[in-house]
């Protein structure tokens, strides 16, 4: 079962017929469906409210912050899918992994994984892991109506840079020491991540996810052929490991140009585009049969508004051509971000695509 299929219960649903669900399918809609990546969250001062006192994973664990964070930006900008208010490391985090989000930092791992006696730690992740994900997705689908619901998780590759880096990295050297210096142990790592990604990404989908989105955001440290010997291999698997849900599967990563088509060829229904390269290009690149996502460099969104509609416009007409096309920003929402900016963004997209 493909995203262009109907869902596993053969009935639609009550997301079935949004227009983000349709662009993903490469389906005729209304207006063309806008949604941000961060956008639960960070330049909210309702998500400042809530988080306040709360430490970032603490509030990844509380079903009812989860549900109001990811509604917020959905209420305030009237965007076409909430995506899910989580981080990456989640599911790291819940199979025991001692780390922590420190703020201006990011994920800090404790004991970074440079071994095969380190590899072991690693467990198989259950639903029972993550209960809170479970009920946070079902009080979200009450919630959103007809509004679909993005799922996601980190990629293999990604979750791996952090586990051996132990925290963000802009050299990767640990990593790809580890890539190019133990291939086997690499291989092993890399197919445990991709289970653990399963795992997390079925219970988001089981509980009601109406799509999910496969975060690869350091990918674009890697070269076309490492990329598809090293990286690729277990994408592909997350992504086939899912693709009976009949749910939407979207691919995304930061400096992946010359990486598109490999990401393509991964196996989502729907590339994410950084701003970095135009869409109609990276339509050329990525070939026939996939939607694409993307791509207004986020940092526009600081300038006047009147030079937002122009490079809008023009991100529009770049995707005039797609098979399929969701507004995104090529990135995510910076946290010093104007809430106001992102609300008039999205009625001009929808005003711009009428149909």
């Amino acid at each position: 079962m493909s995203a262009n299929d109907r869902p596993v219960t053969g009935q639609p649903t009550a997301t079935y017929d949004s227009a983000f669900l349709k662009a993903c399918r490469r389906e005729p809609v209304s207006h063309t469906p806008v949604w941000f990546m961060r956008q639960a969250g960070r330049s909210l001062p309702e998500y400042r409210k809530v988080r306040e006192g709360v430490p970032m994973l603490d509030s990844c664990m509380m079903p009812e912050s989860v549900t109001e964070i990811t509604l917020q930006p959905v209420r305030r900008h009237g965007v076409d899918a909430a995506v899910y208010y989580s981080d990456i490391v989640v599911p790291l985090k819940a199979i025991g992994v001692e780390l922590d989000i420190k703020p201006g930092v990011g994920p800090v791992v404790e004991h970074p994984i440079r071994s095969r006696a380190d590899l072991a730690r690693l467990r198989n992740l259950t639903p029972e892991d993550v209960p809170y994900v479970t009920e946070a997705v079902g009080l979200l689908t009450a919630e959103l109506g007809g509004t679909p619901l993005i799922g996601f998780a980190g990629a293999p590759f990604t979750l791996a840079s952090y586990l051996i880096e132990g925290g963000p990295s802009r050299t990767y050297e640990n990593t790809k020491a580890l890539m190019y210096g133990d291939p086997q142990l690499w291989a092993d790592l890399m197919d445990r991540l991709a289970d653990i990604t399963i795992a997390f990404l079925k219970v988001q989908i089981e509980a009601g996810a109406s799509a999910v989105q496969l975060f690869d955001s350091w990918a674009g440290a890697l070269s076309p052929a490492d990329y598809r010997r090293s990286a690729l291999p277990a994408s592909a698997k997350v992504f086939r490991a899912v693709e009976g849900y009949g749910v939407p599967r979207i691919h995304f990563g930061v400096g992946t140009g010359e990486l598109l088509g490999l990401m393509g060829e991964a196996g989502a229904d729907v590339v994410g585009v950084d701003w970095r390269v135009p869409l109609d290009e990276a339509a050329r690149r990525v070939g026939p049969g996939k939607a694409l996502q993307g791509n207004l460099d986020p940092a526009i969104l600081f300038a006047p508004r009147e030079a937002v509609e122009a490079k809008t416009r023009e991100v529009l007409e770049a995707a005039a051509g797609l098979e399929g096309h969701v507004f995104n920003l090529g990135h995510g929402v910076m946290p010093t971000t104007d809430p106001d900016c992102l609300t008039r963004l999205v009625e001009y997209v929808h005003t711009q695509t009428a149909r």
